[in-house]
């Protein structure tokens, strides 16, 4: 569990971790370097997931190389699917990082929204829902091993 406190706002305890793959955690389908490194410290103090509908079809192969779960998406419907999953989990213990029109309502649902603006883009939908923009999945990733940079960009 990860514990945030942000002057000016309700307390934060995060148990759950949800990523989109593509244009979020990888960059067409392929991680990058040190990616592994961060979830291995994140999976100390929280649950991983990955919820994606593997445009490239690297999902598989994504998941067991950091070692998390996978749930794959419907390519129609993937924005309900991804909704109905964080619903499961209690979205008050859950942050979200996404970055498509697909991730909207999850970054919505979740206590902590972070969307990326990166090399695949970012959907206006996506944008509007997050709590945080940053350019990159190690940024992102980055916030949740340092938490007061949470702090400084979120305190009231």
């Amino acid at each position: 569990m990860l514990q945030i406190s942000i002057p000016g706002r309700e307390d934060i305890e995060l148990h759950h971790l949800l990523l989109d793959m593509n244009g979020t955690l990888t960059v067409d389908g392929l991680l990058a370097e040190g990616i592994k490194e961060r979830i291995e410290f994140i999976k100390t103090k929280m649950n991983v997931f990955m919820l994606t509908a593997d445009t490239f079809g690297t999902g598989a192969r994504v998941a067991e190389e950091l070692g998390i779960e996978i749930f794959v998406v419907s390519s129609v419907n993937g924005t309900k699917d991804k909704a109905d999953y964080i619903a499961a989990l209690e979205p008050e213990g859950v942050v979200a990082i996404g970055n498509g029109s697909n991730d909207a309502d999850m970054l919505e649902l979740a206590s902590l929204a972070i969307v990326i603006i990166g090399r695949e883009g970012c959907s206006l939908a996506a944008l509007h829902k997050a709590d945080i923009a940053v350019v990159d999945i190690f940024d992102a990733l980055d916030l949740l091993i340092n938490p007061l940079r949470l702090i400084a960009t979120l305190r009231v």
